[in-house]
């Protein structure tokens, strides 16, 4: 295989994960991961990029985010703009076109890594209006009747929150892989990537304390990986010892969220 991904110095990835990346890159389909937040989705696209050497670029999804900004933009209003104060090559509508992430994908002489990040948070034919695109990597500029073809085939990776439902049309197109939240086991490797010579004490109780608050059935929204990274951060130059976090739970505003779930985690305590 020629770009094989292997994982990073600072992403731990499961075997299973590596495996879907590099499927993905064989079979040159864009790869789609779901999972809850915090669980790295957005941090893998920039793991390969640095593993196989290759720039990433992004594209955040919004709401209102349309997929022909993806494509390009013709930026028609600066055109008039120019017109009415008689510019020169104001008749050159190329001019006027900006590649959008997609398009910028397409047009570099090197392979890159693209991200869609959180497509599931714009409208539900959003994906569908990316169908003939990502399948064929080419896109028609009827402004200046050109094509614009992948020169190289990026390597796509998707994420999603699993928020909305992806159509079938969309999902049969893609490799999926839904990570699951780390167990304490693989939780422990991915803390020693961000934290050197921390106390085994405080790093066991820690992680006792985070499962069990993620275990309670009465939150709203659970700690993810990124809180729990915080969390130790603060007990950490806090000076918090394994006991304090035994009696109490310091710090919980940086692993809760929402002001239900600090009450319950008081209450699930006494």
């Amino acid at each position: 295989m020629l770009n094989k991904f292997s994982g990073s110095e600072e992403y731990v990835a499961s075997a299973d994960l590596m495996s879907s990346v590099n499927v993905a890159i064989t079979l040159e389909k864009p790869l789609l991961i779901k999972g809850e937040p915090g669980t790295g989705k957005t941090m893998l696209a920039k793991a390969i990029s640095e593993s196989l050497g290759k720039e990433l670029i992004t594209w955040n999804i919004k709401s209102t985010t349309k997929a022909q900004e993806g494509l390009y933009v013709y930026d028609v209003v600066q055109r008039l703009y120019d017109s009415q104060f008689g510019n020169q090559g104001v008749d050159d509508i190329a001019h006027y076109i900006t590649m959008g992430k997609l398009g910028e994908a397409f047009e570099s002489d090197e392979q890159v890594v693209l991200l869609i990040d959180e497509i599931d948070k714009a409208d539900l034919e959003f994906p569908n209006d990316l169908l003939y695109e990502l399948d064929q990597m080419e896109f028609y500029i009827p402004e200046i009747k050109k094509t614009v073809k992948a020169k190289n085939r990026p390597i796509v990776i998707i994420t999603s929150n699993a928020e909305k439902e992806l159509p079938d049309a969309f999902l049969r197109r893609c490799i999926f892989h839904y990570i699951n939240f780390p167990s304490e086991e693989e939780m422990r490797s991915i803390l020693n990537v961000h934290f050197e010579n921390l106390e085994e004490s405080l790093l066991n109780q820690a992680l006792k304390s985070f499962y069990w608050i993620r275990s309670l059935d009465a939150l709203e929204k659970k700690p993810s990986t990124s809180e729990l990274i915080d969390w130790i951060r603060a007990l950490n130059s806090g000076g918090i010892s394994s006991a304090d976090i035994i009696s109490r739970i310091p710090f919980a505003g940086a692993l809760l969220k929402k002001d239900k779930d600090i009450e319950n985690l008081g209450k699930s305590l006494r």
